[in-house]
């Protein structure tokens, strides 16, 4: 691994930007966050790594979409925390939260070797909490199945679906790929749930046109096992290029999260409000911005 580039702020996050297989067209991003509210990584650490050279999904509001090159090796995810964490020269067993997201470029349920890496990353650091964020691909039957037996070498697992509309046929613009239908989705999420552990987490991107039914979500999953998120339409070159409302007032973005989460809190779910530091967005924090700002660079 070749680090090309590290941008941002120690105290809120890193972007890092690197080349694998002495390829430069081979460019990953991965990053390493830490809570302004709580300023210390030994009381909450989040490490973010990509799954895959690029991503095939081309999600409406994504950059790392497009140009995709493939699945990367268990090694080479490993390698990503491996670098944040000697970056820092921290140990993160000595973490009250120690958490590693695999939500940045990719799709991870598209690759493998993710259940290689989880099964690996459950024996290097005790307290690692995974994260796995998923559009839920219809070919990936046997890792989710697979998943359900590597869920268990955790005392926490994190499942987030990122679902962004109730309508199916909006889902299909929004992400244009082939996945599970929001019921499928409800009988695994169901599933993957252990009683006492953290309830399987549906993320909403708010945006306006993209319908989002509170009662209609409650039909077909049940607030015990689910939990949902949401989250701003942070700005990207993509989304820019596509037509989105990008969320980039505070107070804005607050208004429409609330009318939402009203809604669906009275239908009986747990709304996490993820809005994030508007600061992350000058950073370039979110998926796939880091990689094409830099190719972007180098081609000028």
């Amino acid at each position: 691994m070749n680090i090309l580039q590290v941008t941002g702020k120690p105290e809120l996050a890193r972007v890092y930007v690197a080349s694998l297989r002495n390829d430069p067209t081979n460019l990953v991003e991965f990053v390493d966050a830490c809570s302004p509210a709580l300023g210390d990584r030994l009381k909450k650490w989040v490490i973010i790594i990509s799954s895959q050279l690029g991503c095939p999904v081309n999600c409406l509001m994504c950059d790392a979409g497009g140009g995709f090159r493939g699945n990367l090796s268990s090694a080479e995810m490993l390698g990503q925390i491996k670098v944040v964490i000697d970056g820092n020269g921290l140990d993160p067993n000595a973490c009250a939260k120690f958490k590693v997201q695999f939500a940045r470029m990719g799709e991870p349920a598209l690759n493998p070797q993710v259940a290689t890496a989880l099964r690996e990353l459950s024996g290097l650091y005790s307290g690692v909490i995974p994260c796995i964020a998923t559009i839920g691909p219809k070919e990936s039957r046997h890792w989710f199945s697979e998943l359900l037996t590597v869920r268990d070498l955790f005392h926490d697992f994190q499942l987030q679906f990122s679902v962004n509309s109730t309508d199916e046929v909006w889902r299909d613009v929004i992400m244009p790929y082939p996945k599970m239908s929001l019921g499928q989705l409800a009988d695994y999420g169901q599933s993957f749930y252990r009683p006492g552990q953290r309830k399987a987490v549906l993320n909403f991107a708010l945006q306006p046109g993209w319908p989002l039914d509170a009662v209609g979500l409650r039909r077909k999953f049940d607030p015990k096992y689910f939990a949902v998120k949401l989250t701003p339409t942070n700005p990207t070159a993509t989304g820019r290029e596509n037509g989105l409302e990008l969320n980039e007032d505070l107070g804005a973005i607050t208004g429409k999260m609330e009318e939402k989460a009203r809604d669906l809190e009275q239908q009986g779910f747990l709304v996490i409000r993820s809005i994030g530091e508007l600061e992350e967005n000058r950073i370039g924090s979110n998926c796939g911005q880091a990689v094409k700002s830099f190719v972007d660079r180098m081609a000028v």
